[in-house]
């Protein structure tokens, strides 16, 4: 009597299990059509910067690397890393296809800045930095560029203008002085 208890026990329990599983199954193929779609992320990009000094390629430790996201010609936000020893940093969290701005600063050398299309899976980057170099002045010559401010020395060398009479040719009337004044208004 016992043994026949326990086995109707074991087949209401088993008719039971495969009940609530079966309506387990159909719950999920239900949350397929209700809810949000499921949006797998966009691939994501590696990136290896490497900043090295420019006259001796050594590697340069300590540099701040900061990649600006461009969406159009707005920056959304940005992520700073630091090189190691090796003058090497990676990021992996940019989407393929964006656009990034890559700018460095490093102590002792010129700020670098330069956008970037992330078109790969894989990208490595290497830049080269420039100590900083003269201040520019309008005030001294430099080469294929034309000076702002000419100093006196410069005035006298330069050839006069189509206009100006030389300083020692004669009016062509004696009599009327050349004209110092601008010309008075005319009535409309």
């Amino acid at each position: 009597m016992q043994y026949r208890f326990l086995f109707h026990l074991s087949v209401f329990v088993a008719i039971c299990g495969l009940a609530v599983s079966s309506l387990a199954a159909g719950a999920q193929q239900d949350t397929a059509k209700r809810g949000r779609k499921y949006k797998a992320p966009p691939p994501f990009a590696r990136i290896a910067v490497t900043v090295l000094r420019d006259g001796s390629g050594k590697p340069i430790e300590n540099a701040a690397v900061i990649f600006h996201p461009m969406q159009g010609e707005k920056d959304k936000g940005n992520m700073e890393l630091k090189t190691n020893e090796d003058g090497k940093t990676i990021i992996d969290v940019l989407p393929i296809g964006d656009t990034v701005r890559l700018q460095i600063i490093a102590k002792g050398f010129q700020t670098f800045g330069e956008d970037y299309k992330i078109d790969k899976a894989e990208m490595a980057i290497e830049i080269k930095m420039k100590r900083p170099g003269e201040q520019y002045s309008i005030y001294k010559k430099h080469d294929g560029t034309a000076d702002a401010i000419k100093s006196p020395d410069e005035d006298k060398t330069a050839p006069p203008a189509k206009d100006a009479v030389p300083a020692d040719a004669k009016p062509a009337d004696s009599a009327k002085p050349p004209d110092t004044q601008p010309n008075p208004p005319q009535s409309k």
